[in-house]
């Protein structure tokens, strides 16, 4: 027991910063805040000689804030990778029941002539269809997999991802068996990021993949008959990029020279890194850690659940601003009528001011008659 304990520690230790490593981020949280001060000097000498003292003090309650701060994300670093590895059992039992590796109890391992059974179900092994049905029950993935991916994502058996240091950031892996789409066992996707808790994404890489003649699920072919009379006889065949889960592995690149792009390409590469982005975190937190539960549809009970509470948050925010929209128009309805009545009294006031004088002005005989 004290072994373990031992190790453990020994892990953590080796997980943790050093005592010099943490200087140096604390440092560098230092040296941008004061950079950051430096561009606001302007402002700090409008104060008075009192206020300007107050920030000073509050700029070194922040030093001690981000000293802090550095302390957290590095125990937030170790306290990772070691549930990391905890999870590391879990998957490899996950991938063997999945994959056939290993039977689960309870099961007997008989063949169809002892079942009298030529059933397809007595032949399967493991789980098949395990991650596409999980990712297609996630509403951003099922957005990316087309009706033609699906048969290759068949093919996928097991996910994983894993932190990289150098530069920052993650990468996920595709684990796939043998099959007639492309040649690679592994697909990879590696994220490189600016700020790895912001986050803040610098650029994206991805596997190129080596699909055999014919099978490339990015890529469809069109095939045009020739016009009448034309010598060739041959059908024009014509190459286009077509929506593919795989287009995942083919990320948007970001130019070396930013002078190279306009305001709006820039707009535009960003929003799709923000896809792209969008994409890879949600399997590497939600998709890889409860697979399980996106394939029985438990996952998504929950996001639905979410979902709903958000809906009815915006629903009872429209009914408030519907219920202050009619209490305004009844307001301005009650001032209307108000209005109305007060010209109907000027209306009625005024005719009977004009039928007396009428009745002044009418010669006798109207009178008598």
């Amino acid at each position: 027991m004290s072994s373990d304990k031992q190790q453990d520690s020994l892990n953590l230790a080796d997980l943790a910063l050093s005592a010099e490593d943490r200087a140096g981020l604390v440092d560098a949280l230092k040296n941008k805040l004061q950079s950051l001060a430096g561009k606001h000097t302007d402002v700090l000498e409008t104060l008075s000689p009192a206020v300007r003292k107050r920030v000073e003090v509050l700029r070194e309650v922040q030093s001690q804030h981000d000293e802090l701060e550095a302390k957290f994300f590095e125990e937030r670093a170790a306290l990772e990778a070691k549930y990391q590895k905890l999870y590391e059992p879990l998957y490899t039992k996950r991938y063997e029941i999945v994959n056939g590796v290993v039977e689960v109890e309870g099961i007997k391992d008989e063949s169809p002539e002892e079942t009298g059974s030529e059933d397809k179900a007595s032949e399967e092994k493991g789980v098949p269809g395990f991650w596409l049905a999980a990712m297609k029950a996630n509403e951003v993935l099922t957005e990316e997999i087309q009706e033609r991916d699906e048969e290759a994502l068949k093919y996928l058996k097991d996910i994983k991802w894993c932190r990289i240091e150098d530069p920052k950031g993650f990468k996920l892996e595709f684990f796939f068996n043998p099959n007639p789409f492309f040649k690679n066992a592994v697909l990879t996707k590696t994220y490189h990021m600016i700020d790895e808790d912001e986050p803040i994404l610098e650029k994206a890489i991805g596997t190129e993949i080596e699909w055999y003649p014919g099978k490339c699920l990015t890529q469809k072919i069109l095939k045009k008959k020739p016009k009448k009379g034309s010598k060739n006889a041959k059908p024009i065949t014509k190459t286009e990029d077509c929506e593919s889960f795989f287009n995942f592995f083919k990320p948007p690149q970001v130019p070396d020279d930013d002078a190279d792009i306009d305001e709006e390409t820039a707009e535009e590469l960003q929003g799709q890194m923000e896809v792209d982005y969008d994409i890879g975190s949600t399997i590497k937190d939600k998709i890889i850690p409860h697979a399980v539960s996106w394939f029985t549809g438990e996952a998504v009970e929950g996001d639905e659940l979410e979902i709903e509470d958000e809906d009815e948050d915006d629903e009872e925010d429209e009914e408030e601003e519907e219920e202050e929209e009619d209490d305004d128009e009844d307001d301005e309805d009650e001032d209307e009528d108000e209005e109305d009545q007060t010209k109907t009294k000027k209306k009625s006031a005024t005719g009977q001011k004009k039928s007396g004088g009428e009745q002044a002005q009418r010669p006798a005989e109207c009178k008598q008659q």
